[in-house]
């Protein structure tokens, strides 16, 4: 009679839960989620780093126009040679007006040199542009997924500790009614398990808050306050072409021409450019600056009434650089090896990448291991078990210890095949962004005219 009891509750419980879930579909249907496509998509187009990047590239770009004209001519208007005992203007022959006007000219091509140099300057923007909304979108999607799994663990959970508190009920009920089958100790080990759900249930939802406050950079806190979407499906990330580098099908020089293209070091490659135009921008300074003047002095008729001629005059000035050793040699100096570090640090930032692409690489190769695993064994064994179990149990074969330690595994089965699943989606987004410079504009992971798999999470 007992163990009819006992089936009677947890078959009554297993059709609750069905209800419970179909109710909670319904429910989730007609409240407003946060999708992973809407959360990128907002998150890019209010970015306020861009917005200031855009200004700061329009500065550069009226900076470059401005750094190509030359010096505003120098005018200068004066009294020549005016006599101090009587400040008479016709007295002296030599005392006129006169009215200069004088204009400089840079060295050799410094200036052209200077407007094309912002102006390499300048174009790094429309990299930093892409690499920002590539790193943006990275950002926004691990802590989605990473939401996600915390919401979806919480879920899982919510539903086991129901049969939980059932077990709860039945190891009660049935130590209460003095049956041999249950001890103290199974009734004790069931309210232990149901307090550590409700325990992990507390960290979970911690983890959930700590995950939607990171999306609040991005995001306003009405979007952040929403539950999550559904999880981006995905294809075999080994059918990949992007995973060919792993199984030996992709060389490591074509590993090395996509990273090259990555905005991150098509920023170096132009700061490079700029820094060399900085190299020939020094070697200017060996050259003359030359400069051009002519005056017009006006003289007064002298006191007799004979008219005086007025004078005209013209010029050129021009530095000689002699003593360079100290001055122009160390300026074209710096200039290089300032163009030599930069250089050094494309080399290191496409060394730094590629080692974090093939370790994404590796560790995604195992996860897809294990997701086969979960997929084809591990889950369906852990969900025999657990019936196994409890069908021992009621037919008076099995201890109630082994249904509460086959319930447990099967909820950590399940928490662990959820984790692989967000962790699967979390580096086919890291190895994402490292090919952020193949493809024309960066697209949202749910794009889907990209055929490339590593995109197709919608």
């Amino acid at each position: 009679m007992k163990n009819r009891i006992t089936l009677n509750h947890l078959g009554g419980l297993a059709l609750g839960l069905s209800v419970i879930s179909s109710g909670h579909a319904k429910e989730n249907h007609s409240i407003q989620v946060l999708s992973l496509e809407h959360a990128i998509e907002y998150a890019i187009s209010h970015d306020d780093w861009l917005t200031r990047s855009q200004k700061l590239h329009i500065s550069q770009e009226a900076e470059s126009l401005a750094a190509g004209t030359l010096p505003d001519p120098t005018i200068s208007v004066s009294m020549a040679n005016l006599p101090s005992d009587s400040f008479d203007f016709a007295q002296e022959n030599m005392t006129q007006l006169k009215l200069g006007v004088s204009q400089m000219f840079p060295r050799g091509d410094s200036l052209s040199l200077k407007q094309q140099q912002i102006k390499q300057t300048s174009e790094q923007h429309p990299f930093m542009w892409k690499n920002r909304k590539a790193q943006v979108m990275l950002k926004v999607t691990e802590n989605w997924l990473n939401s996600y799994q915390a919401e979806r663990s919480i879920e899982l959970i919510e539903q086991d500790r129901a049969l939980f508190e059932q077990l709860v009920d039945v190891a009660e009920s049935s130590y209460s009614s003095l049956s041999a089958r249950t001890q103290q100790q199974d009734v004790v080990r069931a309210q232990l398990e149901l307090t550590r759900l409700n325990d992990r249930l507390h960290v979970l939802r911690q983890r959930s808050e700590q995950f939607k406050n990171r999306l609040a950079e991005w995001l306003p806190y009405e979007f952040i306050m929403r539950p999550v979407g559904q999880l981006p499906s995905i294809q075999n990330s080994t059918q990949n072409e992007r995973f060919e580098v792993i199984t030996g099908h992709y060389s490591e020089q074509a590993l090395l021409e996509i990273l090259s293209k990555h905005p991150a070091v098509l920023v170096i490659d132009k700061q490079i450019e700029a820094s060399e135009t900085g190299i020939e921008l020094a070697e200017q300074s060996y050259k003359p600056q030359w400069g051009v003047n002519a005056s017009y002095g006006y003289r007064d008729d002298t006191p007799a009434g004979s008219d005086r001629s007025d004078l005209f005059s013209v010029g050129v000035t021009f530095d000689v650089p002699l003593f360079t050793e100290n001055r122009q040699d160390n300026q074209v100096r710096a200039a290089t090896y300032r163009s030599e570090s930069i250089k050094t640090d494309r080399i290191l930032q496409i060394r730094k990448m590629r080692g974090m692409y093939l370790g994404t690489a590796s560790q995604l190769k195992l996860l897809d291991d294990r997701k086969k695993l979960y997929d084809s064994a591990l889950l369906p064994q852990m969900q025999e078990q657990a019936e196994a179990v409890l069908n021992a149990y009621t037919s008076n074969t099995g201890g109630f210890a082994e249904v509460m330690r086959a319930r447990i595994a099967e909820l950590n089965t399940k928490l662990d095949a959820l984790k692989i699943d967000v962790e699967q989606r979390i580096l086919l987004a890291r190895l994402d962004y490292y090919h952020a410079g193949n493809r024309p504009q960066i697209s949202t992971i749910n794009d889907s005219n990209n055929t490339d798999s590593y995109q197709h999470l919608h």
